[in-house]
């Protein structure tokens, strides 16, 4: 079965859940998130597990890009900038109203770490950018927690 490359678009929060999921487990590294102030854009490169696309055994993994759009500050909390190929895992991305139609995109990270993205509104796009490769390294969530 051919899977395609995914292309997400996020302006409420219901569409929001979609992206984050499509985005649970995905890695980069530290290097790979670039806010533009000028641009008003987060882009954050990552490595996306494709859950869409698992079978028993392994799965595969594709490059993907991530933008929030309308990006006005950002903030990180225990999220290190260096060094640059430091690994992060994202493991969600949700949104905080503020000022209608604005507010807080929130990607929260395993082991605490979190960047938070003051935004106009709500503006996220999600797009596969490569050719998936497989992996023997499937996610797995402690079914207690």
């Amino acid at each position: 079965m051919t899977v395609k490359p995914l292309r997400l678009m996020a302006e409420d929060v219901s569409d929001l859940e979609v992206v984050s999921a499509a985005l649970q487990d995905a890695l980069a590294q530290v290097g790979d998130i670039h806010f533009d102030a000028g641009a008003r854009t987060l882009v954050v490169a990552l490595n996306r597990f494709r859950w869409e696309a698992a079978g028993k055994r392994g799965g595969e993994r594709v490059r993907s890009v991530l933008q929030v759009s309308g990006v006005l500050a950002v903030k990180a909390k225990r999220l290190r900038r260096e060094p640059k190929d430091a690994v992060v895992s994202l493991l969600s991305i949700t949104f905080a109203p503020g000022e209608e139609p604005g507010g807080a995109v929130v990607l929260t990270f395993a082991g605490g770490g979190e960047l938070s993205c003051e935004a106009e509104c709500l503006d996220v796009m999600l797009a596969d950018v490569g050719q998936a490769w497989p992996t023997r390294n499937r996610p797995q969530h402690d079914a207690s927690a």
